[in-house]
C-alpha cells in the first residue's frame, strides 16, 4: 500500500461525514482518547474506525493518514485546522472549550460536572432543569416553568428563582462563568455552547443518519441511527413531576420507537434479517398494536425460513387489534400476510419511516 495518498480532495469524499471528522483529528495530531472525548466516542472505538479509514482510503499507517488530511485539505501547513467536518460543538480542534457540564434526558434526569456526577436536589427543581433542558435555543419564562412543573397547583412562594439559584450552584461550569443557566427580561436559558445535552446529540445523529441514507450508506445509517437509539436508558424522566414533563416522556418514548423502527427497516433492506429478529420481537411485545412492526417481523421471521412463526405473528396480532381496539388488520399488515401465504418473496416490500 502507499504510504500516502495524492493530494486530491475527492478521495476524501469516499468517506462519511463521521469519519471525515476523525480523520480531522487524526490530523490535528490528537491521540485517541482525545478523540474519544471530542467526538462523544466509546474510548476503544477510536482505533478500529480509524483502521476502516485507512483501509479506504488506501493508507499504512497513522502517520500515512495525517499527511492525507493536510493532502487533501482538511487540514492547512502553517496556518492551523481549517474548521473541521461535522458539528462545531464535537470538533476536535475546540477541545478545549467542550462543555464541562453534561446532562442526559433520555432516561432518569441526570448531570455531570467536569465529569463528575451531581446532586440537583428536590424532583421539582430536577424538573425546572429537565425542562430548561428540553427547551434548546430559546427562552423559557418563569410562567411557563410554574405551568410546566406545578401545573394547577402553583406555589405561593416565588420558588422558581429559588430553584434557578440552586442549579446555577449546583452546575457552575467555573472559568470565571457566573452560571450555565442565564436569565433575560423573557425568563431562563441554559447557556448556548456551556451545555451538553443527550437529546441534542441524538438529534445529530438522526440526522447524520438520513444524510447516509440519502447517500445510499444505508449500513453506515443504521449503524449512525444505532448509536441514536443506544442514548435512550432506562424509564424517561422517571419520578418527574408536571404536565411538561409528562408530555415530553410521550414525545420521547414515540421517538425511541421510530428510530428503533427506522433502523430495523434499513436493516431489512440490507437483508440483514436474522440479525434484526430479536430487537423485532423485543419491540413487537413491547408494542403489540404496531402494525409495521409486526409485519417488519413477519418479514424478517419469513426470509429467515420460519414461515410458520411468522404467521403466528399475525394470528397474535390480528386478535390483540380486535380485542383492544375492534378493528381488523389494516392493508400493510395483511398485504405482507397474504405474500407470504403465497410464497411472493417480492411482494414483501419494505417500507419507509421517517425520522
Amino acid at each position: 500500500m502507499p504510504t500516502t495518498a495524492t493530494a486530491d480532495r475527492s478521495t476524501v469524499t469516499t468517506l462519511t461525514s463521521q469519519e471525515r471528522e476523525l480523520l480531522y483529528a487524526v490530523g490535528c495530531g490528537l491521540r485517541d482518547a482525545e478523540i474519544a472525548t471530542a467526538l462523544a466516542l466509546p474510548d476503544d472505538a477510536v482505533a478500529g474506525r480509524l483502521a476502516r479509514i485507512l483501509a479506504k482510503l488506501g493508507l499504512r499507517d497513522r502517520a500515512a493518514a495525517i499527511v492525507h488530511a493536510f493532502d487533501c485539505g482538511l487540514v492547512v501547513p502553517g496556518h492551523g485546522p481549517r474548521e473541521p467536518v461535522g458539528p462545531p460543538a464535537r470538533t476536535a480542534g475546540r477541545q478545549a472549550r467542550e462543555p464541562r457540564v453534561r446532562i442526559c434526558v433520555l432516561g432518569p434526569l441526570k448531570a455531570w460536572r467536569d465529569g463528575r456526577p451531581v446532586d440537583l436536589g428536590p424532583l421539582r427543581q430536577q424538573a425546572v432543569l429537565a425542562a430548561l433542558a428540553l427547551s434548546p435555543d430559546r427562552t423559557v419564562s418563569q410562567q411557563e416553568l410554574l405551568d410546566g412543573v406545578w401545573g394547577m397547583e402553583p406555589p405561593n412562594t416565588k420558588v422558581v428563582p429559588v430553584y434557578i439559584y440552586r442549579l446555577r450552584k449546583i452546575l457552575n461550569a467555573g472559568d470565571g462563568q457566573d452560571s450555565v443557566i442565564q436569565r433575560d427580561r423573557c425568563g431562563y436559558r441554559l447557556v448556548p455552547g456551556a451545555v451538553e445535552v443527550d437529546v441534542t446529540r441524538m438529534e445529530e445523529l438522526v440526522t447524520a443518519a438520513g444524510k447516509a441514507e440519502r447517500a445510499g450508506e444505508l449500513a453506515e445509517a443504521v449503524r449512525v441511527c444505532g448509536q441514536a437509539v443506544d442514548l435512550f436508558r432506562g424509564e424517561l424522566l422517571s419520578c418527574l413531576p408536571g404536565p411538561f414533563v409528562e408530555l415530553e416522556r410521550l414525545r420521547l418514548t414515540e421517538r425511541r420507537i421510530t428510530l428503533a423502527q427506522r433502523k430495523l427497516d434499513w436493516q431489512l433492506r440490507l437483508g440483514r434479517h436474522t440479525e434484526a429478529i430479536a430487537e423485532l420481537w423485543a419491540l413487537a411485545v413491547a408494542q403489540p398494536l404496531n402494525e409495521p412492526v409486526a409485519a417488519m417481523l413477519m418479514r424478517a421471521l419469513y426470509r429467515s425460513g420460519r414461515r410458520a412463526e411468522a404467521l403466528a405473528v399475525y394470528d397474535r396480532t390480528r386478535r390483540r387489534l380486535a380485542d383492544d381496539l375492534g378493528v381488523s388488520p389494516g392493508r400493510l399488515l395483511s398485504r405482507t400476510h397474504l405474500m407470504i401465504l403465497r410464497g411472493h418473496d417480492a411482494g414483501l416490500g419494505l417500507t419507509r419511516t421517517t425520522p
